[in-house]
């Protein structure tokens, strides 16, 4: 006999909700918290499937919990041991694709707060839910507007919790407050194409771009500080528009990630990096896309609370990290100073076999009561 937590996980990772698609997740989860006397108001944008809740007992602080329903799609699933929408357990072990990232959360934070009603009838305060289903694709119809919507209706939240799955090897032994910026270059640099044998007439991109590469590689763009590690970069794709080996190419194109501290801006990075590749010899085209600006919960109350909570079931302290991705909870930050991610271990997220222990959903999802008995 599974518990509530174990049952409605597996009902979630059942639905095959590959982003943008839900297939129905948030309506298993809207049915839940309406028999528990919630709002629920669909915020639905194009094929991307938005939910926001709340349930409001008089005046209190106001805890919300933030989640995505989607998954990325399965790369090669013969390399899975059972099929990945299956749900399967065995040897404790709770296989299936979201389960980590982040249906686990989920079903910890609906099955937390239904306990926590059951126990404690009233309470001051209000607990709102936000769910998307884009998180793990293109992000551009989820969170980011449902934002929007609820800053024009001037919603406010006091703390918000972010079901990310942040720990390592242990339940809790690592919660974000913070995340670092990430801006993405794609440069396109512009040379004469012609025979290797006559370089005299050629004017070869890739050997203007690689003495570029090594000094923007070597650049310390700081240091980093108590919270951030130091700015990072990282090449993701070089490819030329030769087709033979013996001839230069015309055109070389070059992309890269910057993963920044709040010690920078995006505008600092763009500078820096237009020196980089100014030239009267050679012609560039710089394109940039910012994904992400840094952000930091520097208060430390629901900080205190969370490690509080997570001490009561792991009896240990947690690392208080910004490491690791973007997540949604930056956008959360234009509503609330106070935001902090607490999931399942990240080891196996995003690969084949992904799974959890069936023990750590359970005491996530206590971690997750004993917050808001805390906060309400």
């Amino acid at each position: 006999m599974y518990s509530s937590v174990i049952h409605l996980a597996k009902k979630l990772v059942r639905i095959p909700s590959i982003s943008p698609l839900d297939l129905g997740c948030q309506n298993i989860i809207a049915k839940r918290l309406l028999n528990l006397g919630f709002v629920v108001e669909y915020l639905n944008i194009n094929d991307t499937k938005n939910m926001w809740a709340y349930r409001i007992f008089g005046k209190g602080k106001h805890i919300n919990f933030l989640g995505h329903t989607d998954v990325v799609p399965i790369i090669c699933e013969k390399n899975w041991h059972y099929p990945p929408f299956s749900a399967t357990i065995k040897n404790g072990l709770l296989y299936g694709r979201g389960i980590c990232d982040m249906k686990g959360a989920i079903a910890a934070m609906i099955i937390a707060l239904e306990n926590f009603i059951k126990k404690k009838l009233t309470y001051n305060g209000k607990i709102s839910f936000l769910f998307t289903s884009d998180e793990e694709s293109i992000g551009t119809n989820g969170i980011k507007k449902v934002v929007e919507i609820l800053a024009s209706r001037k919603e406010k939240i006091d703390y918000c919790i972010v079901g990310e799955p942040t720990s390592n090897n242990f339940i809790g032994d690592v919660i974000k407050i913070g995340r670092r910026g990430s801006i993405t270059f794609t440069i396109l640099i512009k040379g004469i194409s012609g025979h290797v044998a006559y370089p005299q007439f050629v004017i070869n991109p890739i050997h203007i771009l690689s003495p570029i590469l090594l000094k923007l590689t070597r650049y310390i763009w700081d240091k980093g500080n108590k919270h951030f590690p130091p700015t990072s970069l990282q090449i993701t794709k070089i490819f030329s528009n030769s087709n033979s080996s013996n001839t230069t190419p015309g055109e070389v194109f070059l992309e890269f990630n910057i993963r920044f501290s709040n010690q920078l801006n995006f505008k600092k990075i763009k500078r820096i990096v237009r020196k980089f590749f100014a030239s009267d010899i050679f012609n560039c085209d710089i394109q940039s896309k910012v994904y992400a600006v840094p952000f930091l919960t520097v208060k430390s109350h629901l900080i205190d609370i969370v490690i509080k909570s997570i001490n009561k079931f792991n009896k240990f302290k947690p690392i208080v990290s910004t490491s690791g991705g973007t997540s949604d909870g930056r956008y959360l930050f234009n509503l609330t100073d106070q935001v902090v991610e607490l999931g399942l271990i990240n080891k196996s997220i995003h690969k084949d076999n992904e799974y959890s222990k069936v023990s750590d959903l359970h005491i996530l999802s206590l971690m997750y009561e004993e917050i808001m008995k805390k906060i309400l």
